[in-house]
C-alpha cells in the first residue's frame, strides 16, 4: 500500500533578497574555514530554521555562484560563567557550501 511520488520537473522556488539575508547570517572566518576555501568550500552561519535548499538558493542569489552541495551542522552552545553565574551560549547552525569548480566567493568585499 505504499505510494511513490515522482516529480516530472524541478520546481523552482524564488525567495526575496530580504529572506536571503535572514537565512545567511555571516561567514565564518577561522583557520579551518580558510583551509576549506582551497577545496571550493565556504562556511556560513545560518538561521536555525533554514533548510539546505533555502541555503543553496540564498547563496546562489546573493553571490551569483553555482552551489554543488550544502552540509549543515548545529553546534550546541557551551556552558560558560558570566560574572560568576553559570550561563549557556546560544546554539549556532553552520552551513558548509561546496561551490562548482573554478568559482569562489570573495568575503573581503561587501555585498551591494
Amino acid at each position: 500500500m505504499s505510494e511513490t511520488v515522482t516529480k516530472t520537473a524541478k520546481q523552482r522556488v524564488k525567495i526575496s533578497r530580504e529572506a536571503m539575508y535572514t537565512i545567511i547570517r555571516n561567514p565564518v572566518i577561522t583557520e579551518k574555514a580558510t583551509m576549506l576555501g582551497e577545496r571550493n568550500t565556504v562556511v556560513f552561519r545560518v538561521a536555525m530554521d533554514a533548510t539546505k535548499p533555502q541555503i543553496k538558493l540564498a547563496i546562489e542569489g546573493l553571490f551569483g555562484v553555482t552551489v554543488l552541495g550544502v552540509n549543515t551542522l548545529v553546534a550546541k552552545g557551551k556552558t560558560k560563567r558570566f560574572r560568576g553565574r553559570p550561563g549557556v551560549r546560544s546554539d549556532v547552525k553552520k552551513a558548509y557550501v561546496k561551490l562548482a569548480e573554478g568559482q569562489s566567493i570573495d568575503l573581503t568585499t561587501g555585498l551591494a
